[in-house]
């Protein structure tokens, strides 16, 4: 037996309570997240149906979906361009706001949306936020954070733009995605966009512009050469 350790006197090394705490801070931070992307936000409803009917029912979950199927603004949610007049109000740009975005704190203290026997779908953090008068696009990121699960569609996980613009880290998470065979698809449009020809000849003549006024030649005629191409 040693002598320089506990075992010789047949008692245990005293441990020291901060250690521990911080030990089981570390292996408490250090739990994932599970992301599981799909391909549609119908599937979403599919897939957390599911969800009910398992015994992991209650573990705190979060939906993130766009604002074209979560706001609830009277005015906001029958735009054409709904995430440009959000951002306005959130601003506070011609002297208005959003007070369903200052609700929000009343849609993820709701009692609803706290571990319960039963998982919930957009359909229902959207007819909640409407009950309360609480806006369930920011609810859903802010449940986020203390979520253990996370649905959302492919794109919030395969494009780095949606990803920092929603806050999603995955490093160190779990991400299971539903009928991965859609994944090349879906890469492809998160790197491609669509213009039409009008755009292009728009384009072409406010490059010539610069080109022909010496503004940053060796920018613009690279990017007019390729709008001539395209058209």
């Amino acid at each position: 037996p040693c002598t320089e350790c506990s075992c010789s006197s047949g008692k245990q090394a005293d441990k020291d309570p901060s250690h521990i705490k911080k030990k089981e801070k570390e292996d408490q931070s250090c739990v994932p997240k599970i992301f599981f992307g799909t391909r549609t936000h119908k599937q979403i409803t599919q897939i957390s149906r599911e969800l009910k009917r398992t015994a992991y029912s209650c573990v705190p979950m979060s939906i993130l979906s766009s604002r074209d199927y979560t706001c609830i603004h009277p005015v906001v949610s029958n735009s054409n361009n709904r995430n440009e007049m959000c951002v306005e109000l959130l601003e506070g740009k011609h002297g208005r706001s959003c007070s369903y975005y200052h609700g929000v704190h009343k849609l993820t203290e709701h009692h609803a949306l706290q571990p319960v026997p039963q998982a919930w779908d957009i359909e229902d953090l959207v007819g909640l936020g409407r009950k309360l008068r609480a806006c369930p696009y920011f609810a859903a990121r802010e449940l986020m954070v203390g979520a253990d699960i996370v649905f959302c569609p492919y794109n919030y996980l395969l494009d780095p733009q949606i990803r920092d613009s929603m806050d999603i880290n995955l490093k160190g998470q779990v991400v299971i995605l539903d009928e991965a065979h859609n994944i090349e698809d879906c890469a492809r449009e998160s790197v491609s966009f669509g213009v039409t020809e009008s755009q292009l000849r728009a384009a072409r003549e406010e490059l010539d512009v610069m080109v022909n006024n010496s503004i940053r030649q060796e920018h613009h005629g690279p990017l007019r050469a390729v709008c001539c191409s395209l058209i």
